[in-house]
C-alpha cells in the first residue's frame, strides 16, 4: 500500500483553482482504492475493455503503442496527479498500452464515478476538461518538435517538458529532477535508439547542458535550452476566466 497520504490529484488541480470541500470530496472518492505495480508491469493493453480510469498516486508510468515493425512508441509519460485513460474515456476499449516505468501505485476508479463530478462540480468539470485538452495540445507540440529536431534538441525538449510538468505539484523545485526512465524508454519516447540516447546525453554533459548523478538529472542552462528548442511552458498557467463560479 502507498504510504503517501496527501492526494496528488488534489495538489495538481488546486494549482490552477481553489477547490472547495465538495470538489475535494469528489476527488478523494476517485482514490479510495489502491493497487501497487512493479517496474515494467503492464497496467492494461490496447484493446482491453476500458471500465476503469486510474489516478497515479506514486511512481512514473507511460502509455505506448507497438509499431508494425516491432518498435515501441511511448506516447505520454504519466506522473503522480495524472489520470490514466482520460483520453480514451469516449471509447469502450483502450487505444494504447500502459506500463509502469518504476514501482508505483495507482488508484483505479470506474468511469461512472465521474458522473457526480459533472453534476455537482461544474468548476471542477471545467478544469478537468481544460487539462485534458491542454495535454492533447502538448502531445501535438511534442510531435511537431520531434519532426524537426535533432537528437540533442529532442532530449532537451523532453527534459524541459518533464521539468515543467513536475513543477505543477512541486512549486519549490529547481532545475533538478529525478529521472527513473531508462535510456530505452527515453529513446522510445523520442524516436531514437538507446545507443543514440546514451551518446547524445554524454555530449550534453560534456557541453555542461545537463549533469547526472545516478537517477538525478540537472539542467545546466535551462534558459539556453528553452531558446534552443523554442520551448513553451503550457503547464504553468491555464485560462480559467471562463470557468463557472
Amino acid at each position: 500500500m502507498s504510504t503517501q497520504s496527501k492526494s496528488c490529484l488534489v495538489e495538481k488541480l488546486s494549482y490552477y483553482v481553489d477547490l472547495d470541500d465538495t470538489a475535494e470530496k469528489h476527488l478523494a472518492a476517485l482514490e479510495e482504492h489502491e493497487r501497487n505495480y512493479y517496474r515494467h508491469q503492464e497496467v492494461y493493453s490496447e484493446g482491453d475493455e476500458l471500465q476503469y480510469l486510474h489516478v497515479v498516486k506514486e511512481g512514473w508510468f507511460y502509455s505506448y503503442t507497438d509499431m508494425p515493425d516491432g518498435r515501441r512508441q511511448i506516447i505520454r509519460v504519466l506522473h503522480p496527479g495524472d489520470i490514466i485513460g482520460f483520453p480514451d474515456i469516449s471509447f469502450e476499449e483502450a487505444t494504447c498500452n500502459v506500463r509502469a516505468s518504476e514501482d508505483g501505485c495507482l488508484c483505479p476508479f470506474p468511469k461512472s464515478k465521474l458522473d457526480v463530478i459533472f453534476r455537482e462540480s461544474p468548476k471542477l468539470t471545467a478544469l478537468m476538461f481544460s487539462i485534458a485538452n491542454r495535454d492533447h495540445a502538448c502531445v501535438i507540440d511534442t510531435l511537431r518538435a520531434m519532426g524537426r529536431m535533432d537528437a540533442r534538441e529532442r532530449l532537451s525538449y523532453f527534459f524541459l517538458d518533464i521539468t515543467a510538468r513536475l513543477r505543477v505539484t512541486n512549486k519549490a523545485m529547481s532545475n533538478t529532477i529525478r529521472m527513473p526512465m531508462n535510456q530505452h524508454e527515453i529513446g522510445d519516447a523520442l524516436g531514437l535508439t538507446h545507443t543514440y540516447v546514451s551518446k547524445t546525453i554524454r555530449e550534453m554533459e560534456d557541453a555542461d547542458l545537463i549533469s547526472r548523478n545516478g537517477a538525478t538529472l540537472t539542467l545546466g542552462y535551462e534558459d539556453k535550452l528553452r531558446d534552443m528548442v523554442d520551448f513553451s511552458d503550457r503547464y504553468a498557467t491555464l485560462d480559467t476566466s471562463w470557468f463557472p463560479s
